[in-house]
């Protein structure tokens, strides 16, 4: 049952990122930063796309994935367009990647020890929702304050 409702939720929260890339009324502001705010909604895109498509879409799933995660902070310029459809496929990625674990999964190990130690799929799969949303939230705030 859990299951279900984080598919629910991550389904939920990249369609938002969607809405949120999609609401800069200029796509060059999507890659803006201050003295305030050093990374752009456009990078922070870009990470949370690279973070969970390698460690759900990779890991769990079995999609191919090569990750970049330098140039998911220091890439630049990636047409709005293209982020919008990168978004729409990560959502069919987490989706399928998660309908295809078995629930019975969630207290095994998750095979990658990410923070140095082992974790449950349970476990991680939290920390990646609050991950996700911490970010989602900067998005949310960046384009308020400097989609101007």
């Amino acid at each position: 049952m859990i299951l279900d409702e984080l598919i629910r939720l991550f389904e939920r929260d990249i369609k938002r990122m969607k809405v949120e890339i999609d609401a800069y009324s200029k796509e060059e502001n999507l890659w803006k930063v201050d003295q305030r705010i050093t990374n752009s909604a456009g990078n922070l895109c870009l990470h949370l796309i690279g973070n969970m498509s390698y460690f759900v879409g990779k890991e769990i799933g079995g999609f191919q994935y090569v990750r970049d995660r330098d140039f998911e902070f220091a890439g630049k310029n990636v047409p709005k367009s293209e982020l919008i459809a990168m978004i729409e496929k990560l959502e069919h990625v987490v989706t399928a990647s998660l309908e295809g674990l078995d629930e019975c999964m969630l207290e095994k190990d998750y095979p990658l020890e990410v923070f140095g130690s082992k974790m449950t799929y349970n476990f991680f799969l939290i920390h990646l929702f609050g991950h996700f949303s911490y970010h989602l939230g900067q998005i949310n705030y960046h384009r308020r304050i400097l989609d101007k």
